[in-house]
C-alpha cells in the first residue's frame, strides 16, 4: 500500500486484514511514511466484509492481492468477494505462487516444503478460477505465468469485456 501510495499520490488506499498483528505493523510502517491521511486499515475477513461498513463505500476502482491468497483457505470466496467490490470500469489485479510446474523437480520440492512452514499453498488452478468467476460476471480476464510457474499474475478488467 506504501509503494502504491507513492506511486499514486492522488489516490487514496484501504486495506484490509485479519490479523490484528499485521494490521498493527502496517499502521506503524504507514505513519512513518507519513501517508496515514491517505491509506485506511480494517480488519476483516477477505472472505466476507462489508466494504460500506469497514471504508464507508460500497465499492473500489482497484481492488489487489500481492501473495495473499495462498494463505488464505477459502481463497476462492475471497476472490469472489473482491470481485464483488470492484466497481463496473474497476479492475482487480493479484500476484501469488504460481503451479511451478516449469522450476527443476528439486527446486519445486524445496519451494513448497518452505512455503508450507508459513501456511503458504500455491494455488495451482488460480488462473481457472479466476477466469470462471470473471465469466460469471461478464468481466475481462488476462492471467499469465511468469518466472516458469513461480507466480500468476491476473487481472479481471470492466464487465461486457472479452
Amino acid at each position: 500500500l506504501i509503494r502504491a501510495a507513492r506511486r499514486y499520490p492522488a489516490a487514496t488506499f484501504f486495506g484490509l486484514d485479519v490479523s490484528r498483528e499485521m494490521l498493527s505493523t502496517a499502521s506503524a510502517n504507514i505513519a512513518a511514511a507519513g501517508l496515514a491521511g491517505r491509506i485506511t486499515l480494517a480488519r476483516g475477513d477477505a472472505t466476507g466484509f462489508d466494504p460500506s461498513l469497514l471504508f464507508g463505500r460500497r465499492r473500489f476502482d482497484r481492488v489487489f492481492f500481492s501473495y495473499s491468497l495462498s494463505m488464505i483457505p477459502d481463497w476462492r470466496r475471497a476472490l469472489a468477494t473482491a470481485l464483488d467490490c470492484v466497481e463496473r470500469d474497476g479492475r482487480l489485479l493479484l500476484v501469488d505462487f504460481g503451479s511451478q510446474e516449469r522450476l527443476p523437480a528439486a527446486f519445486r520440492a524445496l519451494l513448497r516444503a518452505w512455503l508450507a512452514r508459513f501456511h503458504v499453498t500455491p494455488r495451482t488452478d488460480l488462473a481457472a478460477v479466476a477466469r470462471s468467476l470473471a465469466a460469471v460476471r461478464n468481466r475481462s480476464i488476462r492471467a499469465e505465468a511468469m518466472f516458469r510457474g513461480y507466480a500468476m499474475e491476473v487481472e479481471v478488467g470492466r464487465t461486457g469485456g472479452a
